[in-house]
C-alpha cells in the first residue's frame, strides 16, 4: 500500500544560530513541540549556496558544513508550521516541500 504523504526539507549549516542556539537544535525542538512524528538531521561533506561553499575543511580547522533537516509527514501537520520555520531559517538556508509516496 502506498500513500501520498509531504516531505519538508531545510537546508542550513552546522554554524547557523537563532538567538544563540544552534538552528539546527531550535528547529529540531519546534518540531518535536508542534506534534512532528519524526525528524532526521543529515550532515553533508561539502556544498555551496548563495552564501559561498560549506564544508568540512580541517587544515585551517573551520567545519562549516551542510545540515538536511528531512521530515515526511501529513500535509495538515506540516502546512501551518511553514511560516514559522521560514522565519527561523531566514536567509540561512532553504526550505523545500514535496509530496512523496510511502511505501
Amino acid at each position: 500500500m502506498k500513500v501520498k504523504m509531504w516531505r519538508l526539507v531545510i537546508r542550513i549549516k552546522k554554524h547557523d544560530t537563532l538567538h544563540g542556539k544552534p538552528l539546527h537544535n531550535a528547529l529540531i525542538d519546534f518540531l518535536i513541540k508542534a506534534g512532528i512524528s519524526g525528524a532526521t538531521v543529515w550532515a553533508g561533506a561539502d556544498g555551496f549556496g548563495k552564501h559561498g561553499r560549506s564544508r568540512i575543511h580541517l587544515e585551517g580547522i573551520r567545519i562549516d558544513y551542510p545540515l538536511l533537516i528531512e521530515v515526511v509527514e501529513e500535509r495538515p501537520k506540516l502546512e501551518p508550521l511553514l511560516p514559522q520555520i521560514g522565519r527561523m531559517v531566514g536567509d540561512h538556508g532553504l526550505v523545500t516541500l514535496e509530496e512523496v509516496l510511502v511505501f
